[in-house]
Formats: C-alpha cells, sequence, structure tokens
C-alpha cells in the first residue's frame, strides 16, 4: 500500500478517497499541500480517481458553498444585512472585517482544501495504471479538476487579491531537496495577474476536455467553463470585453435558454433547468443535505442575510413584483425577536431557498443563463454596442412583464444593466462582486439607505474592498504579507 503524507495547514485533515494509509502532521502554512513519496502511484485504478473527483466535487456541500459564499456575495453588499447574532458576519456587513475574523480564516482554508483535492487529482491522474480508465477519461477528470480549482482561485483572488498559487504537491523531503520544497510549503503571495492566468489556463484547458452535457448540472461542463471564463474576463484588472463577449456567446449558444417564468427557478419543481449552468445538488438524505437553506428562512431563530430596505426600495421603484415575491417574503416575527431595521409584524426573509425543513434537498443554483445574458449586455455596452445592450436587457426584463429600457446613452446603459443584475440576481451571491468588478462599490455602498430612507452610514474605504489575510496565517508563514489597512 503506497504511502502519501497530508501537510496540515491552516485547516483540518483533508478527506481525499485514495490508495493511502499514513499521515504526517508538520504544520507548515498558508496552502494546501499533499506530500506523496517519490515514485508513489496516487491513484492506482480507475475507481480511485473517479472516488478522488467525487470528493472535490463534493466541497461544493461544506460550509462555504452553503452559507459564507451567500453572506460574502449578498450581506456585504447592499442587498442583504447580517441578521442573526454573529458578530463576524456583523464584521463583514459594517466593512469592519479584523485579521482574527473566523469566518475570513475557515473561507481561506475551505478554498485552499479543495484546491489541494484538485491538485493532487490534475497532477495524478495521467499516472494511474489501470486500462479501465481511458486516455479520453483521464483529460476529462483533469479538465474537471481543473475548473474547480480555477473556480476556487476565482473565489480567493476576488476576496484577497494577491494570494498563493499553490499547483502541484511535493513528491520528496530531504535537505538537499529544501529549496525547492519550501515555496510551497510556506507560499509567498502571488501577483493577481499571474492569478488570473492560471485560472484562465486552467479553463481553457477545461473547456477542450470537459464533456458538453453531464448527468446534471452538479458537474463541470463545457458551458461552465465558458461561463467562468466570461467572468474573468469582464473582472480581472485589465477586462477584455470582447473576449467577454465570445465566451457569452459560446454559453448562449450552447443549448441553454431561460424559463419562461422567473419563479420556476425557485419552486423546486426545475432543478438543474435549461436555465441552469452550473448547480449544487443535494439528494435531501440524512448524507446528503442543504443545512444552508435553513440559515437563511424560517421563524427557529433570527435568520442570515435578511433583505434590505435599500433592496426592497429599489424593486419597489421598478414595480417589479415578480422577482421581489420571488426573492423576498415578509412574515409576522411579533414576540420572536426585534430587529432595527424591520418592524416585527412585517419581517422579510430571503425567498429563494425554501425547503428548510431537515434533510433539505434544496439545490443551489451558481451559474445560469441571465446572469451570462446581462454580463454580454455589460461588455456590448463598454464596447459602445448601446442597442446590443439594451436587447438583452429587455430579454431579461421581459420575462417579468417588465417594460423595454429607456436608457439609450452608454452610461445610462451602465446604470440600467447594474439595476437589472441587481434585481434578476438578488441573494444568489453576485452583488458584492458585481460592484467590486464595476468600480462603483465605495459610492453605492456609502450611499445605501436604511429604515427611514436616510443613509445608513457605511463608510468603505479602498482598502476595505479587499479582505484581511487571516492572522492565523501570517502567524504561521512569514513570508505572507497582510493587505493595506489591515
Amino acid at each position: 500500500m503506497k504511502k502519501i503524507f497530508n501537510y496540515t495547514l491552516s485547516f483540518a485533515l483533508l478527506a481525499v478517497t485514495t490508495s493511502c494509509e499514513k499521515f504526517l502532521d508538520i504544520k507548515p502554512t498558508g496552502n494546501s499541500v499533499f506530500v506523496e513519496q517519490a515514485g508513489d502511484t496516487v491513484f492506482k485504478t480507475a475507481n480511485d480517481a473517479e472516488a478522488a473527483l467525487g470528493a472535490v466535487y463534493g466541497d461544493f456541500q461544506n460550509e462555504y458553498w452553503q452559507l459564507d459564499y451567500f453572506v460574502n456575495g449578498d450581506a456585504q453588499s447592499d442587498d442583504a444585512y447580517a441578521g442573526a447574532d454573529n458578530p463576524a458576519n456583523f464584521q463583514i456587513d459594517d466593512y469592519r472585517l479584523i485579521s482574527t475574523n473566523s469566518n475570513v480564516s475557515r473561507d481561506w482554508a475551505y478554498l485552499y482544501q479543495t484546491i489541494g483535492k484538485a491538485n493532487l487529482l490534475i497532477n495524478n491522474v495521467d499516472l494511474v495504471p489501470d486500462p479501465g480508465l481511458t486516455e479520453q477519461r483521464k483529460k476529462e477528470i483533469k479538465g474537471e479538476a481543473m475548473f474547480v480549482r480555477a473556480f476556487m482561485y476565482f473565489q480567493a483572488v476576488q476576496l484577497w487579491g494577491e494570494v498563493p498559487l499553490q499547483l502541484k504537491e511535493v513528491t520528496s523531503i530531504s535537505a538537499s531537496e529544501l529549496d525547492e520544497i519550501y515555496p510551497q510549503l510556506f507560499p509567498e503571495r502571488k501577483p493577481v495577474a499571474e492569478v488570473y492566468a492560471q485560472i484562465i489556463q486552467d479553463l481553457e484547458y477545461a473547456v477542450e476536455n470537459v464533456k458538453a452535457v453531464q448527468p446534471h448540472k452538479g458537474y463541470a461542463t463545457k458551458g461552465a467553463a465558458n461561463a467562468v471564463l466570461a467572468k474573468v474576463y469582464a473582472t480581472m484588472e485589465t477586462k477584455d470585453y470582447s473576449k467577454v463577449v465570445q465566451y457569452c456567446d459560446a454559453v448562449i449558444n450552447g443549448g441553454y435558454s431561460l424559463l419562461p417564468e422567473y419563479d420556476m427557478l425557485w419552486d423546486n419543481q426545475n432543478e438543474n433547468s435549461a436555465e441552469s449552468i452550473f448547480e449544487v445538488n443535494y439528494a435531501g438524505t440524512s448524507d446528503n443535505a442543504n443545512w444552508g437553506a435553513s440559515m437563511f428562512n424560517g421563524l427557529d431563530w433570527k435568520k442570515f442575510n435578511i433583505p434590505s430596505n435599500d433592496l426592497v426600495k429599489a424593486f419597489d421603484d421598478e414595480n417589479d413584483m415578480i422577482r421581489k415575491n420571488s426573492s423576498i417574503h415578509f412574515v409576522d416575527v411579533t414576540g420572536k425577536w426585534s430587529d432595527a431595521n424591520w418592524p416585527a409584524s412585517n419581517y422579510p426573509f430571503l425567498n429563494k431557498y425554501r425547503i428548510i425543513t431537515w434533510p433539505s434537498p434544496q439545490n443551489y443554483i451558481l451559474l445560469r443563463l441571465a446572469d451570462i445574458l446581462l454580463l454580454k449586455a455589460e461588455a456590448l455596452n463598454e464596447l459602445g454596442d448601446v442597442a446590443g445592450a439594451a436587447q438583452l436587457v429587455n430579454q431579461v426584463r421581459n420575462r417579468v412583464d417588465l417594460p423595454n429600457t429607456t436608457s439609450s446613452t452608454q452610461e445610462a446603459m451602465r446604470l440600467a444593466i447594474e439595476k437589472e443584475r441587481r434585481l434578476e440576481l438578488a441573494f444568489e451571491g453576485h452583488r458584492w462582486f458585481d460592484l467590486k468588478r464595476t468600480g462603483r462599490a465605495i459610492e453605492v455602498i456609502n450611499n445605501t439607505i436604511g429604515p427611514d430612507g436616510n443613509k445608513i452610514g457605511y463608510n468603505l474605504t479602498p482598502n476595505r474592498l479587499l479582505w484581511p489575510i487571516p492572522q492565523s496565517e501570517l502567524d504561521k508563514n512569514e513570508l505572507l504579507t497582510q493587505n493595506p489597512g489591515y
């Protein structure tokens, strides 16, 4: 039986299903680094490799994707208040993060945990000796793992900016090799441009090698890889709107279509629909259930991500009742709890995640066609095609019985697309990253209104657009540096 040593860095032991039997914990830090003995065959059979790929996908059911992704994207924006009673979430909501925030450290750990699992597959699947694992399937597995690795790094680079770029595991340990392996065990942060270049490289490999159609939308497909590439080119510091259009078109022409009714996305009768591009699937069994849905809805305790007054006003000002009612529902919670932002007699909950009984089969849609249509509209507008952008915006608006946009200038269309994305994608984890991506976060957040119609008084500054590097990581790795302002 071969041995794989797992260096436990900033998190608990990684649970990857391989033919391994012994672990060594020496506690270096900053990343997820699997260490295998030179000459080892990590995966002996096709089943070993497939099980390891299942473990990579399984991380989409961890706490980051069930809860924190939505806190980071929505409570950190003007769409939701933190809710509940978690001080770590309050810091995120109020733009007062500190480097010892527990959400910050655990999210770093979750993302790098998955990167480590993906690395093990990417670097070893080609060596599987089992003839039952064809060369074509090896490429597919590697492409799927690269998609997931890119997905995780895309989260990390948006949250922290420069981050360690871990791409391989150490193959042996000796004094003579220390200069080579030390940077892998104690990595420095890499420039943002370098991180994005790796993300693009991984996704391009995925586009070429993964399947166009999978058994359900919980697996990497060409459409999912194209969708993330479009978002990457719209987000990176030097944006490439021609590339955004290219990859959006690849998705749009890839067999996806809007559902005829908006609420069909959330009624739990149309999972893995024609509109969905990438979706976290849950079976609704005791060992495969979504506990995250109950974090946002229900009367047993005060929930997270409470819809904001600012968002409700945006829906009302647009007379967008279809999307408002699908996204938010109001309940009388008199006698259960009080809240400074809402009266107990008319208290809002987000309504897109509705199955809160345990075990919940509620799926999460991470990528869908409406997002890509509006992203293409944004790119066309930046390229000067205001009419083309309007056509796409109207396609999304018409589904919810709203009239065509009246915006006819580039600047007006920018704001129209921003508003449309907000109302269409509310509580799906996009808003904060949209505002950062377009350079509008500081202006929008600092003008957010509260329950009395006046500004809440947020003080978002440029330094708070990025999270602090977790203090626990800095303490264990002297090569890591802190972001400015922390």
